[in-house]
Protein backbone atom coordinates (compact mmCIF):
# COMPACT_ATOMS: atom_id res chain seq x y z
CA UNK A 1 0.00 0.00 0.00
CA UNK A 2 2.66 2.60 0.97
CA UNK A 3 4.84 1.84 -2.48
CA UNK A 4 1.21 2.18 -4.49
CA UNK A 5 1.16 5.73 -2.80
CA UNK A 6 4.41 6.78 -3.17
CA UNK A 7 3.84 6.52 -7.22
CA UNK A 8 0.91 9.19 -7.22
CA UNK A 9 2.65 11.44 -4.68
CA UNK A 10 6.20 11.45 -6.78
CA UNK A 11 3.91 12.31 -9.60
CA UNK A 12 2.61 15.40 -7.38
CA UNK A 13 6.10 16.53 -6.57
CA UNK A 14 7.52 16.38 -10.43
CA UNK A 15 4.30 18.33 -11.41
CA UNK A 16 4.54 20.81 -8.88
CA UNK A 17 8.35 21.87 -9.82
CA UNK A 18 7.27 21.45 -13.69
CA UNK A 19 5.22 24.77 -12.67
CA UNK A 20 7.07 26.27 -10.20
CA UNK A 21 6.06 30.06 -10.19
CA UNK A 22 9.84 31.38 -10.39
CA UNK A 23 9.40 29.92 -13.96
CA UNK A 24 6.51 32.18 -14.88
CA UNK A 25 7.80 35.27 -12.69
CA UNK A 26 8.18 38.07 -15.26
CA UNK A 27 9.42 40.69 -13.03
CA UNK A 28 12.43 42.53 -13.59
CA UNK A 29 13.75 44.81 -16.99
CA UNK A 30 13.38 43.28 -20.38
CA UNK A 31 15.08 44.61 -23.53
CA UNK A 32 14.12 44.12 -26.59
CA UNK A 33 17.15 42.07 -27.92
CA UNK A 34 15.77 41.49 -31.42
CA UNK A 35 15.45 45.44 -32.33
CA UNK A 36 19.29 45.32 -31.32
CA UNK A 37 20.53 42.20 -33.12
CA UNK A 38 19.52 44.06 -36.02
CA UNK A 39 21.45 47.40 -35.66
CA UNK A 40 24.41 45.38 -34.86
CA UNK A 41 24.69 43.73 -38.60
CA UNK A 42 25.67 47.58 -39.46
CA UNK A 43 22.57 48.84 -41.25
CA UNK A 44 20.03 52.08 -40.84
CA UNK A 45 19.15 52.03 -36.82
CA UNK A 46 15.65 53.32 -38.15
CA UNK A 47 14.84 50.08 -39.63
CA UNK A 48 15.75 48.09 -37.08
CA UNK A 49 13.82 49.65 -34.88
CA UNK A 50 10.91 49.41 -36.96
CA UNK A 51 11.16 45.80 -37.87
CA UNK A 52 11.20 45.35 -34.10
CA UNK A 53 9.24 47.38 -32.41
CA UNK A 54 7.32 49.54 -31.41
CA UNK A 55 8.17 49.18 -27.86
CA UNK A 56 11.70 49.19 -26.05
CA UNK A 57 11.56 47.71 -23.03
CA UNK A 58 9.47 46.73 -19.91
CA UNK A 59 9.87 47.37 -16.44
CA UNK A 60 7.71 45.01 -14.23
CA UNK A 61 7.10 44.19 -10.19
CA UNK A 62 4.37 41.40 -10.07
CA UNK A 63 4.33 41.93 -6.29
CA UNK A 64 3.25 45.72 -6.54
CA UNK A 65 1.22 44.53 -9.71
CA UNK A 66 2.32 47.29 -11.92
CA UNK A 67 4.17 47.38 -15.59
CA UNK A 68 5.20 49.93 -17.18
CA UNK A 69 6.61 49.92 -21.08
CA UNK A 70 8.66 52.49 -23.72
CA UNK A 71 8.85 52.83 -27.21
CA UNK A 72 11.84 55.38 -27.04
CA UNK A 73 8.82 58.32 -27.02
CA UNK A 74 6.23 57.67 -24.46
CA UNK A 75 6.60 56.00 -21.13
CA UNK A 76 3.15 53.81 -20.24
CA UNK A 77 2.52 52.46 -16.72
CA UNK A 78 -0.34 49.98 -16.33
CA UNK A 79 -1.67 47.74 -13.78
CA UNK A 80 -0.28 43.90 -13.96
CA UNK A 81 -2.85 41.33 -13.11
CA UNK A 82 -2.49 37.34 -13.31
CA UNK A 83 -4.37 35.17 -15.75
CA UNK A 84 -4.41 31.37 -16.12
CA UNK A 85 -1.96 29.30 -17.75
CA UNK A 86 0.90 31.74 -16.45
CA UNK A 87 -0.79 34.50 -18.82
CA UNK A 88 -0.33 38.57 -17.54
CA UNK A 89 -2.29 41.52 -18.17
CA UNK A 90 -1.78 44.59 -18.35
CA UNK A 91 -4.36 47.10 -18.39
CA UNK A 92 -3.59 50.71 -19.48
CA UNK A 93 -5.87 53.74 -18.92
CA UNK A 94 -7.10 54.52 -22.51
CA UNK A 95 -5.76 51.79 -24.09
CA UNK A 96 -5.98 47.97 -25.22
CA UNK A 97 -4.69 45.86 -22.92
CA UNK A 98 -1.32 44.17 -23.34
CA UNK A 99 -0.86 40.26 -22.55
CA UNK A 100 2.53 38.75 -21.72
CA UNK A 101 3.59 35.45 -20.84
CA UNK A 102 7.08 34.37 -20.49
CA UNK A 103 8.38 31.58 -22.85
CA UNK A 104 11.73 30.15 -21.07
CA UNK A 105 14.51 33.05 -20.42
CA UNK A 106 12.15 35.49 -23.10
CA UNK A 107 8.98 37.47 -22.41
CA UNK A 108 6.51 37.58 -25.41
CA UNK A 109 4.23 40.81 -25.53
CA UNK A 110 0.83 39.71 -27.61
CA UNK A 111 0.35 40.77 -31.46
CA UNK A 112 -2.70 43.25 -31.37
CA UNK A 113 -4.97 45.55 -33.67
CA UNK A 114 -2.02 48.21 -33.76
CA UNK A 115 1.04 46.10 -32.84
CA UNK A 116 3.00 42.79 -33.56
CA UNK A 117 3.87 40.48 -31.62
CA UNK A 118 7.29 40.98 -29.62
CA UNK A 119 9.75 39.19 -27.53
CA UNK A 120 12.12 40.53 -24.94
CA UNK A 121 15.17 39.33 -23.23
CA UNK A 122 16.02 40.24 -19.53
CA UNK A 123 18.63 43.25 -19.61
CA UNK A 124 22.10 42.23 -18.87
CA UNK A 125 24.07 45.52 -18.63
CA UNK A 126 23.80 47.79 -15.19
CA UNK A 127 22.53 50.70 -15.46
CA UNK A 128 22.89 53.34 -12.71
CA UNK A 129 20.30 53.55 -9.72
CA UNK A 130 17.37 55.75 -10.24
CA UNK A 131 18.02 55.64 -14.20
CA UNK A 132 14.56 56.11 -16.37
CA UNK A 133 13.03 53.05 -17.83
CA UNK A 134 14.74 52.75 -21.13
CA UNK A 135 18.32 53.14 -19.85
CA UNK A 136 18.90 49.42 -19.94
CA UNK A 137 18.10 48.96 -23.54
CA UNK A 138 19.49 52.02 -24.70
CA UNK A 139 23.00 50.84 -23.22
CA UNK A 140 22.47 47.69 -24.70
CA UNK A 141 22.44 49.31 -27.97
CA UNK A 142 25.06 51.30 -27.54
CA UNK A 143 27.22 48.77 -27.15
CA UNK A 144 26.15 46.71 -29.80
CA UNK A 145 25.91 49.35 -32.09
CA UNK A 146 28.63 51.45 -31.73
CA UNK A 147 30.96 49.43 -29.74
CA UNK A 148 34.46 48.77 -30.49
CA UNK A 149 37.25 51.19 -32.55
CA UNK A 150 36.62 53.68 -34.63
CA UNK A 151 39.20 56.07 -37.05
CA UNK A 152 38.11 58.86 -38.80
CA UNK A 153 39.33 58.54 -42.37
CA UNK A 154 37.80 61.36 -43.74
CA UNK A 155 36.95 64.93 -41.92
CA UNK A 156 38.10 66.77 -38.58
CA UNK A 157 40.51 64.68 -36.87
CA UNK A 158 41.78 62.71 -39.30
CA UNK A 159 43.49 60.03 -38.24
CA UNK A 160 42.22 59.61 -34.97
CA UNK A 161 40.84 56.94 -33.15
CA UNK A 162 37.19 57.67 -31.81
CA UNK A 163 35.30 55.37 -29.33
CA UNK A 164 31.53 55.28 -28.61
CA UNK A 165 31.08 54.63 -24.85
CA UNK A 166 27.61 52.53 -23.67
CA UNK A 167 26.57 55.19 -21.54
CA UNK A 168 26.87 57.98 -24.07
CA UNK A 169 30.45 59.34 -23.48
CA UNK A 170 32.59 59.49 -26.63
CA UNK A 171 36.31 60.63 -26.84
CA UNK A 172 38.13 61.10 -30.63
CA UNK A 173 35.33 63.18 -32.18
CA UNK A 174 36.94 66.38 -31.86
CA UNK A 175 34.46 69.18 -30.29
CA UNK A 176 31.99 66.18 -28.63
CA UNK A 177 32.24 64.78 -25.29
CA UNK A 178 28.68 63.05 -25.46
CA UNK A 179 26.49 61.16 -28.28
CA UNK A 180 22.57 60.34 -28.04
CA UNK A 181 21.34 57.88 -30.98
CA UNK A 182 17.56 59.61 -31.66
CA UNK A 183 15.24 56.22 -31.17
CA UNK A 184 12.01 57.59 -31.47
CA UNK A 185 9.79 60.75 -31.08
CA UNK A 186 10.54 64.65 -32.33
CA UNK A 187 13.44 63.88 -33.30
CA UNK A 188 12.83 60.84 -35.48
CA UNK A 189 9.52 62.84 -37.00
CA UNK A 190 12.22 65.77 -38.08
CA UNK A 191 14.95 63.96 -39.47
CA UNK A 192 12.55 62.86 -42.82
CA UNK A 193 13.22 58.93 -42.52
CA UNK A 194 16.82 59.52 -41.87
CA UNK A 195 18.92 58.44 -38.59
CA UNK A 196 19.78 60.80 -36.71
CA UNK A 197 22.66 61.53 -33.59
CA UNK A 198 23.05 64.33 -31.00
CA UNK A 199 26.77 65.42 -30.83
CA UNK A 200 27.61 67.56 -27.65
CA UNK A 201 30.22 69.31 -25.81
CA UNK A 202 30.27 70.50 -22.52
CA UNK A 203 26.28 70.44 -22.53
CA UNK A 204 25.65 72.44 -25.63
CA UNK A 205 25.40 70.47 -29.05
CA UNK A 206 23.55 69.77 -32.53
CA UNK A 207 21.81 67.27 -34.57
CA UNK A 208 23.48 65.18 -36.67
CA UNK A 209 22.17 62.71 -39.76
CA UNK A 210 24.24 59.96 -40.13
CA UNK A 211 24.44 56.79 -42.35
CA UNK A 212 25.72 53.50 -41.28
CA UNK A 213 26.70 50.75 -43.95
CA UNK A 214 28.74 48.11 -42.58
CA UNK A 215 31.90 49.15 -40.83
CA UNK A 216 31.56 52.54 -42.34
CA UNK A 217 30.04 55.53 -40.48
CA UNK A 218 29.31 58.91 -42.28
CA UNK A 219 27.96 62.18 -40.33
CA UNK A 220 26.27 64.55 -42.30
CA UNK A 221 25.74 68.62 -40.89
CA UNK A 222 21.69 68.99 -41.36
CA UNK A 223 20.06 71.55 -43.02
CA UNK A 224 16.67 72.99 -41.70
CA UNK A 225 14.27 73.02 -44.49
CA UNK A 226 11.83 74.77 -42.32
CA UNK A 227 10.50 78.19 -41.67
CA UNK A 228 11.43 80.15 -38.31
CA UNK A 229 8.40 79.53 -37.30
CA UNK A 230 7.55 75.79 -38.12
CA UNK A 231 8.68 72.62 -36.69
CA UNK A 232 12.20 71.63 -37.91
CA UNK A 233 12.50 69.46 -41.22
CA UNK A 234 15.93 67.99 -41.41
CA UNK A 235 18.16 66.84 -44.63
CA UNK A 236 21.51 65.94 -45.30
CA UNK A 237 23.84 68.89 -45.63
CA UNK A 238 27.85 68.64 -45.96
CA UNK A 239 29.54 65.51 -44.83
CA UNK A 240 31.59 66.21 -41.83
CA UNK A 241 32.72 62.90 -41.10
CA UNK A 242 33.47 58.85 -42.09
CA UNK A 243 34.80 56.79 -39.71
CA UNK A 244 35.64 52.84 -40.42
CA UNK A 245 35.62 50.37 -37.66
CA UNK A 246 38.32 48.36 -36.82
Amino acid sequence: MRKALALPLLALLLAGCASDPADRDISGTWINQAAIDAAAKGGPLREALQAYGPNLEWDINTRAGQARYTNGFENVEGKLLAEEDGLWKVDIYGSAASELKRDGNQLSQAATENEPQQVFDRAQLQVPEGAPIGASFERALYAAYLSGTWNIVNGPGQGATVQFQPDGQVSGLPGVDRYALCLAGDCATMSNGNDTIWLQQKGHGNTWIFARDGKQLEIFQTVNASLADEIPSYTAGPRQWVLEKQ
